[in-house]
């Protein structure tokens, strides 16, 4: 069974930095892209960023210069390293995954359970 874990989460001061990790585990043929998605209080969940197998990257606006996602291939985990954070950062942050299970002949969507990230002075 396919899972994605997710940690690095926690408190944090206005400019300062947090790395979040992810790593997908079970029994997995391929996986095609790797992103973080995040959701506030009373908001909907957004793209933060998102990279594909290829090596492509897409940023929403609010973090472009400020937040970086990278990809260890061999350990099947995608980081997201922020840093000059601001309040409006705060949110749930989620890992998602497109995989093709080793069992399986197509691509599924997955799922992590959410690390909180919260900025606050």
């Amino acid at each position: 069974q396919v899972q994605l874990v997710e940690s690095g989460g926690g408190l944090v001061q206005p400019g300062g930095s947090l790395r979040l990790s992810c790593a997908a585990s079970g029994s997995i043929f391929s996986i095609n892209a790797m992103g973080w998605y995040r959701q506030a209080p009373g908001k909907q969940r957004e793209l933060v960023a998102v990279l594909i197998s290829a090596g492509s990257t897409n940023y929403a606006d609010s973090v472009k210069g400020r937040f970086t996602i990278s990809r260890d291939n061999a350990k099947n985990t995608v980081y997201l390293q922020m840093n000059s954070l601001k309040p409006e950062d705060t949110a749930v942050y989620y890992c998602s995954a497109k995989i093709r299970p080793a069992t399986l002949s197509r691509l599924y969507d997955y799922w992590g359970q959410g690390t909180q990230v919260t900025v606050s002075s």
